[in-house]
C-alpha cells in the first residue's frame, strides 16, 4: 500500500472525499514529525509509539574499497509496534 492507497481508504472508511483525507493523512504525519524533531514521542495507543533514538558516532568501513570511514553521530526515528497491531499481524 503507498500513500494514494491509503488516502483511497481513508476516504472509503471515513465518508471524507481524497482530497480532505490527503490533507488530514498529510497533518498527521507533519504533527508525528514535528514532535519527534524536537526530541518527543508519539504514542497511539494500540497501534504503536513513535519515538528518537540516538546513534552514538562511530568507524565504519566502505563495502567497495574496504577503507575505514567515520560515520557521524545522528538521531533516527523509532518505532516499537503496539499490542494490538501485532496480534492485528498474526
Amino acid at each position: 500500500m503507498n500513500k494514494g492507497d491509503l488516502i483511497s481508504a481513508v476516504a472509503a472508511g471515513t465518508g471524507l472525499s481524497k482530497a480532505d483525507a490527503g490533507r488530514a493523512i498529510d497533518a498527521t504525519t507533519s504533527a508525528i514529525a514535528g514532535e519527534l524533531s524536537g526530541g518527543g514521542s508519539v504514542s497511539l495507543v494500540g497501534f504503536g509509539t513513535f519515538s528518537v533514538s540516538h546513534r552514538a558516532a562511530r568507524m565504519g568501513r566502505n563495502p567497495a574499497t574496504g577503507a575505514s570511514i567515520y560515520i557521524n553521530a545522528s538521531n533516527v526515528p523509532k518505532f516499537k509496534a503496539g499490542k494490538a497491531l501485532k496480534e492485528a499481524c498474526n
